[in-house]
C-alpha cells in the first residue's frame, strides 16, 4: 500500500494567527529568530500502485476538500 502526502499551507499573503502565536511562544521559551507558519498534513493510503491517474484524483480531492484554495496552497507527493 502506498502513501500520498498532501501538505496544505496558508498562502504567503494570508495572515497566520496560529503561526504568529507559536512564533511568539518560541521566543518566550528561548528560541528567538524563528518564524513559524502553521499548516495541515494529510496522509492518504492508496491501494495498489500510485499512477498518474491516482495522483490526479488525490490532487482533485485536495483542491475540492482538503484545501481552501482561496487562502491555501497545497502540495501532493508520494512517500516512499
Amino acid at each position: 500500500m502506498a502513501r500520498v502526502i498532501v501538505d496544505v499551507m496558508p498562502k504567503p499573503e494570508i495572515l497566520d494567527p496560529q503561526g504568529k502565536a507559536v512564533t511568539g511562544a518560541l521566543g518566550r521559551l528561548g528560541f528567538p529568530g524563528l518564524s513559524v507558519r502553521q499548516g495541515k498534513r494529510f496522509e492518504i493510503e492508496v491501494d495498489g500502485d500510485v499512477t498518474e491517474e491516482r495522483l490526479a484524483e488525490v490532487r482533485e480531492a485536495a483542491e475540492r476538500l482538503l484545501a481552501n484554495t482561496v487562502i491555501e496552497n497545497f502540495d501532493v507527493r508520494v512517500e516512499e
